[in-house]
């Protein structure tokens, strides 16, 4: 609780130089918006970190009423830990929704831990790596009926420079990944989409179901096929109040899938309360919950929930050894008339997990 005090009184000086500004705009829904703030922050992963963040909004054609509101983020923070990400992403929708872009750029250096492969690993058994990787991620979809898009995406992932403890987990558990390389997988989606709002939407569906392939035809050093499934439910729950709910499956397909492509659970979307990677494997599941509510002007709050777990193989995905999550947070809006929130969270796992977030957006 007092570092999430500490972080509030932080934003509470640079949020207010940047508001006032900011929602002189809000009555000109098709023009552009940016709101750019410094960040002092701290998660699980990082201990205390500074950088800063930026978000652009806009409508690429001002006579287009249908489309949700795009954007583009940026942000780059560096840690008491020496740690840098720097990541550029965005979601751009076109003339009447029927193209749909999404993109994700990122560079990371970064001392991580490990705690080895499996939903059993121990809290004790944690040992410390680095690496250095460069992410490259596009998502192109087309509308082929109202609210149902076909898409094609790509991923690139270059993982080097990697550093870890001989004779140490990696080497006994023979990880693969813990020698230089780079991945290159090329896949298709299906998505449904009925959200009425781009940030934070209070009804709606959204049902996307995507693989990713990944072999030497790509030019990928490892192969192995990913697939995704996400699945989200946005419900009115009185006024100025929503129920959000989301089911995530992450599955891996193949026998030599590299450590950074394996399913990492935790993070500041899934699962909030564990390092993201405190249990790693081949598959995943998550089911979580989320009720949020405009209280005061342009502060919110929220209250969270949410289970679930890591296997080696599909039917190990079960209830043995289940983990939780629940926590809250809080939300104030850089854009009032998009709703696109600062969210920082609190969450609390099994056991010793636990952590704070800083983000731009919803969770989910």
């Amino acid at each position: 609780m007092t570092q999430i005090i500490r972080v509030l009184s932080l934003f509470s000086f640079f949020l207010g130089s940047f508001s006032t500004s900011f929602a002189q705009d809000s009555s000109k829904p098709n023009k552009g918006k940016f709101v750019a703030f410094p960040a002092i922050t701290r998660s699980i992963e990082t201990s205390w970190a500074a950088g800063g963040a930026a978000s652009y909004t806009f409508r690429p054609f001002k006579d287009d009423t249908i489309s949700r509101t795009s954007s583009i983020q940026f942000g780059s923070i560096y840690s008491l830990r020496k740690q840098l990400v720097a990541s550029v992403k965005g979601t751009q929708y076109l003339r009447n929704e029927n193209w749909i872009l999404n993109e994700q750029i990122s560079f990371s250096s970064f001392p991580d831990k490990f705690w080895g492969i499996g939903k059993n690993t121990k809290d004790l058994t944690e040992e410390d790596y680095e690496f250095k990787q460069a992410y490259l991620y596009l998502h192109f979809m087309k509308k082929i009926a109202p609210r149902l898009f076909g898409g094609i995406l790509y991923e690139y992932q270059r993982v080097w420079d990697i550093h870890y403890q001989p004779g140490g987990l990696f080497d006994q558990q023979k990880v693969f990944g813990r020698t230089d390389y780079h991945v290159s997988g090329l896949g298709m989606s299906i998505t449904y989409d009925s959200r009425n709002h781009a940030f934070w939407p209070n009804k709606g569906l959204f049902a996307q179901l995507y693989f990713n392939h990944y072999s030497p035809v790509t030019a990928s050093e490892y192969s192995f096929t990913n697939i995704v499934a996400d699945l989200r439910r946005y419900i009115p729950a009185g006024r100025n109040a929503v129920f959000a709910a989301q089911a995530w499956v992450f599955s891996n397909i193949g026998s030599h899938v590299p450590l950074r492509s394996q399913a990492a659970f935790g993070g500041d979307n899934i699962m909030r309360g564990y390092y993201q990677g405190r249990f790693r494997d081949n598959q995943q599941f998550a089911v979580q919950g989320e009720y949020r509510r405009a209280v005061y002007k342009r502060f919110g709050l929220v209250a969270f929930a949410g289970f679930g777990n890591v296997a080696h193989t599909i039917d190990g995905l079960n209830l043995r050894n289940l983990k939780y999550s629940i926590g809250g947070g809080m939300r104030y809006a850089l854009n009032k008339s998009e709703k696109l929130n600062l969210r920082i969270d609190y969450g609390i796992g099994k056991g010793i997990n636990r952590g704070l977030y800083f983000q731009l957006g919803e969770a989910f």
